[in-house]
Parts: structure tokens; sequence; C-alpha cells
């Protein structure tokens, strides 16, 4: 155990950032405590806490992580810079159970295998990180050194897929730095879909938008429903400046409450893959096919070779002299479900299915509504950052 300086700075980055400080000082990042097995309701029967009472119940729950970087990634930008040169991060996790585990975002502590925790109480301990998933940007954080006596309480999980446009939600984290620190807003929107540059062009589905302030520093940090229950987890924000511009992003508790049981067990989690690039349909595309106005599906536009799809023979569009797409198969459903848009079919199989089960496919092929199954493998690797 130890005690250590902390140094404040400025990072910020561009557009869809990942709010994360990353420099040769101290930076900080945040991340949310979250309970062990068993997923609470965002809507407990309990009564609501003032925002002092919410405060007060979490705040010992959220860490502040130090890690070091070996090699910094050029394709994270910090008032417009790459971050290449810089080495240390400052960010947050949250407590998961009594075990010591810790839960953050992946890229809070990429590139190091050995972090620094920080409670509330100032207490610093060493971790190891002992399982990432960069898909979805998580990270599971474990202490190593001997904790007996420190104040260990892990937030509980709420259920995101009950949560609401318009409720109440507040974020604790460390922006610049500033420790413990807790904004309020609502939910300003649900089934957002949010790509990375660490998630090697996947998208994170089902993401949550609020306008609770949400700034560099903040990433991995708790976003909490009323009754102190997390459901989400603070990953990204949208800004031209690299500054909260009213738009931030959390991944949902039920993805969380998912994922770190398996990054515990085994270290990495397997995502599901069908391998296909698609377009949603627009009046435009249907017109050009031969297909009713407000036609809803995706159109294949690309099929990878060797993937579960084209094992299956889903056929691609191809495109005229206008490019212009043509003649591709038309995705309407998911086993049994109708689908609007590509990230229906990514939300669908990310939420409700795993490595090696089979998938039917609803397509309209050329006029002919058919059925193709086939089954998921797991995601290839990601290539390594530049």
């Amino acid at each position: 155990m130890k005690k250590r300086p902390v140094m404040l700075g400025i990072g910020a980055a561009v557009f869809i950032v990942v709010s994360v400080y990353l420099s040769s000082s101290p930076y900080t990042l945040t991340s949310v405590p979250l309970t062990t097995d068993v997923i609470h309701s965002a809507f407990a029967q309990q009564a609501e806490l003032t925002l002092p009472e919410l405060f007060k119940q979490t705040k010992d729950s959220v860490v502040e992580i130090e890690s070091t970087v070996s090699n910094p990634s050029s394709s994270i930008i910090i008032n417009g810079m790459p971050s290449e040169g810089q080495t240390t991060r400052l960010g947050s996790g949250f407590i998961y159970d009594a075990q010591g585990h810790i839960v953050t975002n992946d890229h809070v502590v990429a590139g190091t295998s050995t972090v620094y925790v920080t409670f509330a109480d100032g207490n610093t301990y060493t971790a190891k990180v002992i399982g990432t998933d960069q898909y979805n940007d998580m990270a599971v954080l474990k202490i190593v050194d001997n904790f007996t006596g420190e104040k260990i309480v892990p937030l509980q999980l709420g259920d995101s897929s009950k949560i609401q446009v318009g409720q109440d939600v507040a974020a604790i984290g460390n922006p610049f730095g500033l420790t413990q620190t807790i904004t309020h807003g609502i939910i300003s929107s649900l089934g957002r879909s949010l790509s990375e540059p660490t998630t090697g062009g996947f998208s994170i589905p089902g993401v949550i938008q609020t306008d609770a302030s949400i700034n560099p520093g903040n990433s991995g940090g708790p976003m909490l429903d009323m009754y102190g229950h997390v459901i989400g987890m603070n990953t990204a924000i949208q800004s031209n400046s690299g500054d909260f511009a009213g738009i931030g992003f959390a991944i949902p508790s039920n993805q969380i409450a998912r994922i770190v049981p398996v990054l515990i067990k085994n270290g990495t989690y397997q995502h599901p893959w069908l391998g296909i690039e698609g377009r949603n349909m627009d009046n435009d595309l249907a017109l050009a096919n031969n297909l009713p106005s407000n036609y809803k599906g995706v159109m294949v536009m690309k099929v990878v070779q060797g993937s579960p799809a084209y094992k299956a023979g889903i056929q691609a569009a191809t495109l005229d002299q206008n490019n212009i797409p043509h003649g591709g198969d038309i995705i309407i459903g998911v086993d049994g479900h109708k689908i609007k848009t590509i990230y229906d079919i990514i939300d669908y199989q990310e939420s409700n299915k795993s490595v090696g089960d089979k998938m039917t496919l609803e397509i309209n092929r050329g006029g002919n509504i058919i059925n193709i199954t086939l089954t998921l493998v797991a995601r290839p690797s990601i290539p390594p950052q530049a």
C-alpha cells in the first residue's frame, strides 16, 4: 500500500472520443463499481435517493486508476494531437465484488498489465489486469496487495433493459482529474451504436445517451439510477472541442453483467460474428430494387470470405454504373424478429447469441422470402493499433 501525488492536466479528444487522459503526467478516467452475479432492477421497490444520499451511498465504490503505457497509441487524439509519447493514464474503476475485482474501460488500462488503484480514503494498492474485452471497451482488474481492512463496497447493477428516456441519472467520476465528482442529468436516448478507435470497426450496440456532464476523466465511471444502482458505464462523449457538449455515452449494465463474469473466469470474451456489412434500406434503395417505399430491412453490401454468412451462401449486392446497389440479399428478420437496421441485427446478436449458436435470417432474395440458418463463430482478432 502506498500514497501517491495526483497531478492534474487537460486531455481533450475530438468528435466521438474516448474520455481518457493520456500524458506524461497522471490524468484521470472513471469507472463503475458493480455487484457480483444478480442484476437488480433499476426500479427496485425502494424510495428514490436524493443526490446527496446517492453520492454518500456510492462514492466509496469508485476508485482512481493509474496505468503506465509502454506503447502509446496514435489513434487517440488529445487536444488535436495523437497520444504518442504520452505514457501515463489516470482513470477510475468500480468495485465489482469483495474479492478485489474492479471494472473499468479497456481504454483506461490498454497496453499495461499492472496498475495502481486508489480508494476514496486515499489508500493505494497494486492491481493486475486479468481480463479485457476490446470490442465492448471493458476490463477487469484484481487487487494483488493485501487489502484487509479496506472498505470494500460493491455497487449493485441495475437492469438496463428497464430504463427509460427522460429518467434521472447521475454520473460519478474524475473529470479533468477532479476526484469524487458527481453530475446529474437525464437519459437522453437509448439504443445508440458507438464505434471507438479501439474496437476494430465493430460497434458497441445498445449504448445509453445522457446529458449528465461527462468530460475527459469520466470514462469508466458509473451511471447511476436514483436508487444507487449502476445502469451504465460512462465511456465516451461527442464533442468538437474535447469538452462536454451535452452528449455522453454509457455502456449498458446488462452488457457489463454478461461480459464481466466471463472476463474474470477466462480473461477474454468471445463475441458471436456473422461476417457481413450492410446498408439500411431507404426509399431510394427500395425504388432502385423495385420494392415499396418505406421497405424495412438491411441490404447485404459485403460478405467476408470464410465467415458464417459466406458459408451459408448469403449474397452481397453489386453496384451499377451509378453506384446504386442491386440484387443483394435483404435481411428483414432474425430468429423470427423483424429488423429495420443493421444495428438491430448487431444488438440482437450481442444480447441473445453466443459463439456456436445457430441464427436464422429471414431474407428477401429477388422478391422471394427465404430463411437461412447459420452457425455463429467468434469475431476475428482486432489488428494491433498503429
